[in-house]
């Protein structure tokens, strides 16, 4: 039943090569003896990224543009050139463990009525990505979000719909909008309801999908097959960028779905959007200032940040002589992450085509959560010589 759906998996790449190696490094394993095609739509990206990616996936199919057009249109160009039955919409800040797109693949031939997929993510800490699975932004639902009930109670059916927090992590169920960092679409929902909207400028596009494909009859589904997002912890509510961005996008479903209907609401959210972004503008800077501030009266000598290494003697050996060019890590070799201090930085791991499966990785990177740890992910990619962090990219001369 797996092999009888060809897959199309579409990335959109902006000066993020060293992710998206490693993103299309996971695809090629979870794409083993299956129907899978490779896009990488490029937003005219300065690192280099077609060329260094081009080297180890010349499989992979490329559009080259010379403009950055934005999420929406970019996977939009590479949907009408694909091929497959069910199209991927895939973030490069992701890893994919090994059996994810099969039991997607699996899970669409069972369930002929599942219009759209998203799966279980973890941020880089290990920690439920909450974006894995969400309620459509009524203005009921916006309204508990903007005012912080949805924070106050995450698992209440209604004040923390949102995020349909409700739900079991670890089990199928139906929800209402698909994260565009992983989505799965069955092709005939797609060419039923049309294409990602290009209206959205950053978020928003895969709500508006998700409820178009909704609308038409077909079904939203969430699955425990597990990934990985970079990013799951880079928009902050205190972020004015984040708030401005997310918050516009609201604004756009709303009048574009809701606004005859719930006039009034959305003049209230309209509102909420103007106060939170004064209120995020202001909160920034007076963090900024008392940070500053207390750098000047109270400076303190700079701590290296810790690592702790899995993987193999050659690569540990190859870790260590990157990092003497590097003061600001220190290293330890461990076997397991019991071996780890409690509030190690980062645990990281090999990377290499005969390394460690990703989805043992993911694993025990939610462990590490579960456990109390404060670390994020890294991995060492040893073919590049390069140390990929959440926020940190390490590499040797001319990597």
């Amino acid at each position: 039943m797996v092999n009888d759906h060809s897959l199309s998996i579409i990335i959109v790449n902006y000066n993020v090569k060293h992710y998206l190696w490693q993103c299309l490094d996971s695809v090629r394993r979870a794409s083993e003896g299956l129907d899978v095609e490779v896009w990488v739509v490029d937003n005219a990206s300065k690192d280099g990224s077609l060329e260094y990616v081009r080297r180890d996936f010349p499989n992979i199919h490329v559009i080259e543009n010379t403009e950055n057009v934005g999420f929406a249109c970019a996977n939009n160009m590479a949907i009408r050139l694909s091929r497959g039955d069910l199209v991927l919409l895939l973030n490069p800040d992701t890893i994919v463990s090994e059996n994810a797109l099969r039991g997607c693949l699996a899970f669409f031939a069972s369930h002929p009525k599942a219009g759209v997929l998203g799966i279980r993510m973890l941020n880089r800490d290990g920690s439920f990505a909450r974006e894995s699975r969400r309620g459509l932004p009524t203005p009921a639902t916006a309204f508990f979000k903007v005012c912080g009930l949805c924070k106050l109670y995450p698992t209440h059916p209604r004040f923390g719909r949102y995020y349909m927090g409700h739900l079991p992590e670890d089990k199928e169920g139906q929800i209402e909008v698909i994260s565009g960092a992983f989505m799965m679409l069955r092709r005939d929902a797609v060419e039923q309801v049309g294409l990602l909207d290009e209206d959205y400028f950053m978020y928003g596009e895969d709500i508006d999908l998700s409820f178009c494909i909704g609308q038409a009859g077909w079904e939203c589904w969430y699955s425990p097959q597990l990934m990985m997002h970079y990013k799951g912890e880079s928009t902050h509510d205190t972020s004015f960028r984040y708030i401005h961005s997310f918050y516009n996008a609201m604004l756009i479903f709303f009048r574009k779905h809701f606004a005859r209907r719930y006039w009034f609401s959305w003049l209230v959210i309209e509102i909420a959007v103007v106060v939170m972004g004064i209120a995020a503008f202001i909160r920034n800077h007076l963090r900024d200032g008392i940070n500053t501030l207390k750098n000047r009266l109270f400076p303190s000598q700079s701590i290296p940040e810790r690592l702790y290494f899995i993987g193999t003697d050659n690569g540990w050996t190859e870790l260590q002589a990157l990092l003497n060019s590097h003061p600001e890590f220190t290293g330890e070799r461990i076997s397991n992450i019991d071996e780890a201090d409690k509030n190690a930085e980062y645990i990281t791991f090999e990377v290499t085509p005969d390394g460690q499966p990703y989805h043992d990785m993911l694993t025990l990177l939610s462990q590490v959560h579960d456990r109390g740890m404060k670390a994020h992910l890294g991995t060492f990619n040893r073919k590049s010589q390069t140390l990929i962090l959440p926020n940190d990219i390490v590499t040797s001369a001319g990597a």
